[in-house]
């Protein structure tokens, strides 16, 4: 069986279907980028929510500690964690000291400001901890 040679109206028809599918790789490739943006988005959210909660976790637990150290030495614990905490670029929303002088335990939760916060999810980061005398078991 012999090759046939294309007829000038498959050519033609082969020619118009390529015209018509120009310029479909430039679409494909912008939503490709698009969805690669918000994807990069989410993540730098992301990203942002975690460093703030690790940064209120370690903000949290200094200021308890700094506040267990100063109750310990006679002076005010909820003032120490007030000020360790801003030095942590973090704020001590609540504190709360139950106990006495020698068996106490101080409960201190600091707030962190979100830096790259999502519209519709908290601007906001909260931390709590716990701290009480050295060797009480705790």
């Amino acid at each position: 069986m012999a090759l046939e040679s294309p007829t000038e109206k498959e050519l033609r028809r082969v020619q118009s279907r390529a015209r018509s599918e120009r310029g479909s790789g430039s679409l494909l490739m912008v939503g490709l980028m698009a969805v690669i943006v918000m994807m990069a988005a989410a993540a730098v959210c992301a990203a942002g929510y975690l460093v703030a909660g690790r940064q209120a976790r370690a903000a949290a637990d200094l200021a308890a500690l700094s506040g267990a150290v100063a109750i310990e030495q006679g002076g005010d614990g909820c003032a120490a964690a007030r000020s360790n905490a801003s030095r942590n670029r973090a704020r001590a929303v609540a504190c709360e000291r139950v106990g006495d002088q020698i068996d106490f335990v101080i409960t201190v939760t600091a707030e962190v400001k979100v830096t790259a916060p999502m519209r519709g999810l908290p601007t906001r980061v909260w931390a709590v901890a716990y701290a009480g005398p050295a060797g009480s078991g705790r």
